[in-house]
């Protein structure tokens, strides 16, 4: 893959702050064009198939999600077809309903306790006790 890189090319490195004592600014040197070549490679190892029972075992299961799947289509109809989409609002409106039970209860529950009237606690006199 061939790239063609160009800019200005500035003099110095740093700020003005590094320039020589001489220097007043920056000068612009001319524009010059540069071919870049790149080599992109993988670098990763190729893994190898799995062997034995565990292609075996990853082969049945994708063809009972393709039966599952293809089944449910054909008894509810592919519109009705059952999504992430629509397990996740579902979720959110159980969650949503449960607040709303606990805020109910909590309600509930307060207005209990600010109605009871407040009990008087009877304090017991303590018997002397007389000694002779």
């Amino acid at each position: 893959m061939l790239r063609r890189v160009d800019g200005i090319v500035m003099s110095g490195k740093y700020g003005p702050a590094m320039l020589d004592p001489g220097h007043t600014c920056f000068r612009e040197l001319p524009v010059r064009m540069i071919d870049v070549e790149l080599t992109v490679t993988d670098s990763r190892p190729v893994p190898a198939p799995p062997a034995g029972i565990a292609a075996v075992s990853r082969a049945v299961v994708s063809v009972a999600a393709d039966l599952v799947t293809n089944v449910q289509r054909a008894v509810v109809g592919p519109a009705n077809v059952r999504t992430a989409r629509d397990n996740a609002f579902d979720a959110m409106l159980a969650d949503r309903a449960r607040n709303q039970a606990r805020a109910d209860l909590s309600r509930e529950v307060a207005a209990l306790v600010a109605a009871r009237p407040a009990r008087s606690r009877k304090i017991a006199k303590t018997p002397h006790i007389v000694r002779g």
